[in-house]
């Protein structure tokens, strides 16, 4: 008999919970089983797979790269089935389903908050949850079925994921600084005049860290010693607004933060560009609030595409 015939819902939890507290007893206890009930079913899996799934050692148990293997796999059946309940929900109570859109710096101050007004018009009574993070932490959350779809810097990363991809839209990266930094008194501003400040930088592997980097190899420049790293565009705005470090930032992002007199793009052109891309897996699209998601992010970009100058 094929294995996963046997399995159940609560099977699911209880690898779950091993996983999570290398621990047989504790587990049987958050469970409200016995320990010698879970250890026999524990066994009985292996045996019917036919591999280990946990090391056993004196402090505990350890994943195997089988049991890492069926753990991810129970993670993302249990996120498809919370978001089927909450999609469900959101539908009794009159709504249009649920989506939760992942989102980096580099799209968050501008081309995801306008998809979503647009998608509230289309769906006012759809469940939406927006999550900020990094890249590869959020194709990472996309993959387990944590995230809906995900917007932001191109990466090859996620064909080895599995998921679907489409680019947006290309522009170039600026350094940018408050308003009234000083060096906007000045009538040309070069490599050195932004080495004499502070400098605040994306993190190492970040896209927009890359594009950096490129920029400063082409330049023949080496990043300042004491820059500062940070991945949150709110603690970036916060820092350059109550400073004079140097930051970076997108095209979009920075003219709309310019708008908002939050901050201004510096007159020294980077040589590199960065691209924008949504992602998504396809058993995503069938839902209508992730599909007119999709194409209100689409229509957004279609919308600046003609309203946006490079500075």
């Amino acid at each position: 008999m094929d294995w996963t015939s046997r399995l159940r819902l609560r099977n699911l939890r209880m690898l779950l919970s091993l996983a999570q507290t290398r621990n047989i007893s504790h587990s049987a206890a958050a469970l409200n089983t016995t320990q010698p009930g879970l250890s026999k079913w524990l066994k009985e899996l292996e045996a019917d797979i036919g591999l280990p799934l946990f090391e056993r050692h004196a402090r505990g148990l350890r994943p195997t790269r089988y049991g890492e293997a069926l753990i991810g796999h129970a993670r993302r059946i249990e996120a498809h089935l919370d978001g089927a309940r909450e999609d469900l929900a959101a539908m009794r109570d009159g709504g249009s389903g649920r989506v939760v859109i992942g989102t980096s710096g580099a799209s968050a101050s501008d081309t995801v908050p306008l998809a979503v007004l647009k998608l509230i018009q289309r769906l006012p009574q759809a469940s939406i949850r927006l999550v900020e993070s990094t890249m590869d932490q959020l194709l990472e959350q996309l993959h387990n079925g944590d995230l809906d779809l995900a917007v932001g810097r191109s990466t090859l990363r996620h064909a080895d994921l599995g998921l679907r991809s489409e680019m947006l839209y290309v522009e170039p990266i600026h350094f940018v600084a408050r308003p009234r930094h000083p060096l906007f008194s000045r009538p040309i501003v070069d490599w050195d005049d932004l080495l004499r400040y502070r400098w605040l930088i994306w993190p190492k592997d970040t896209p927009i860290r890359d594009s950096l980097d490129e920029a400063l190899v082409s330049a023949g420049r080496a990043l300042p010693a004491n820059s500062l790293q940070s991945n949150s565009v709110t603690l970036n705005l916060t820092l350059l607004n109550n400073s004079d470090m140097i930051g970076l930032a997108s095209h979009r992002a920075a003219m709309r933060f310019a708008h908002m007199n939050a901050m201004r793009i510096l007159p020294l052109r980077l040589s590199g560009f960065g691209s924008v891309a949504m992602y998504w897996r396809d058993d995503a699209t069938g839902r209508s609030a992730v599909a007119a998601t999709l194409d209100c992010l689409r229509e957004v970009v279609a919308e600046q595409s003609g309203r946006v100058t490079v500075a």
